[in-house]
């Protein structure tokens, strides 16, 4: 089950408790289904929740089904639910104040959605039959997609006023409202009443938070491992070619004990290097003698013809 579904299946859990939350829910469905006009009312949707779902809401909505519910079976079963008998669908037209005559184009009728919680059932329908939103596994990005422009600039309105700032795009003739903040899209999928979905978006967040923090704690340790080995590979150059010139003597004591001890253990680090000597000493006296033993090795080398 894609995440988009089991968000779907959340919303689906159970019929809206008031006759005008229902009314506003199918508002939304209708708005934001395949095909919404006097002859004709198509919804097409793979989720199985709405397979079961979508009848009964209509029915307590309206007080009669769809006319047909088809399956066409593809790789994903989608399921078709028409109505085409013309009493059935002059009822609906007349509850959501739609007259074809006079307003050719589809608009968000605010008279049914005067409360805050039909605007919210509204937005459940809508989101049920044409929005979708991405795996947070592979990023934030939640969407409501219709082929109506005015319904899109009156949903994105009816969603500015509950405090959601969508931006709007087009894609292919299909007007689009997206989110791509995922503590937006967490606060929107509980106010849908999909308050699991929204906690396991948050947790693959945490997760996948933790999980940059390790790799970027491997990738500077893999940096610094680096580093210390190059130092190290110069540093034994740089003591090599003093012994090649026969001035390794020449160091002072100290010096000489520090390159000693860098030729007998070559991998290890300059910490580990400063607790070698006899007695002990500080990390930051140890890269003191290296530096002066890789300033002899560059002296030597300008000296060479």
């Amino acid at each position: 089950m894609t995440f988009s579904a089991k968000v779907k299946a959340e919303i689906c859990r159970d019929l809206p408790s008031s006759r005008c939350c229902c009314t506003a829910m199918c508002y939304g469905m209708l708005l934001y289904g395949s095909v919404f006009t006097p002859r004709e009312i198509r919804i097409i949707s793979a989720s199985d929740e709405l397979f079961s779902f979508m009848p009964r809401l209509f029915r307590r909505t309206f007080g009669f089904g769809f006319d047909s519910i088809s399956e066409k079976r593809t790789e994903n079963a989608r399921r078709s639910f028409v109505i085409r008998d013309p009493g059935k669908l002059s009822a609906i037209c007349e509850r959501f104040g739609y007259d074809p005559e006079r307003m050719p184009v589809l608009h968000v009728n605010l008279g049914v959605l005067e409360e805050d919680h039909c605007r919210i059932s509204f937005l459940k329908g809508a989101f049920l039959t044409g929005g979708s939103v991405t795996s947070p596994e592979r990023g934030y990005h939640l969407e409501l997609a219709t082929d109506h422009a005015s319904v899109s600039r009156e949903t994105h309105a009816l969603l500015g006023e509950l405090g959601f700032d969508a931006r709007e795009a087009s894609r292919k003739n299909i007007n689009l409202l997206y989110f791509k903040q995922s503590a937006v899209i967490e606060d929107l999928l509980t106010l849908l009443g999909a308050g699991v979905s929204s906690m396991d978006l948050m947790s693959a967040k945490i997760e996948k938070g933790m999980m940059n923090t390790v790799n970027r704690k491997v990738n500077c340790d893999a940096a610094n491992v680096k580093k210390s080995v190059d130092a190290a590979q110069a540093q034994l150059r740089a003591i090599r070619l003093i012994q090649e010139k026969s001035e390794l003597t020449a160091l002072p004591e100290k010096e000489r004990e520090t390159a000693r001890l860098r030729l007998e253990h070559p991998s290890e680090t300059t910490a580990e290097l400063a607790r070698l000597h006899d007695p002990p000493v500080s990390k930051s006296c140890v890269n003191h003698r290296l530096r002066n033993i890789m300033a002899a090795a560059a002296a030597l080398e300008d000296q060479d013809p």
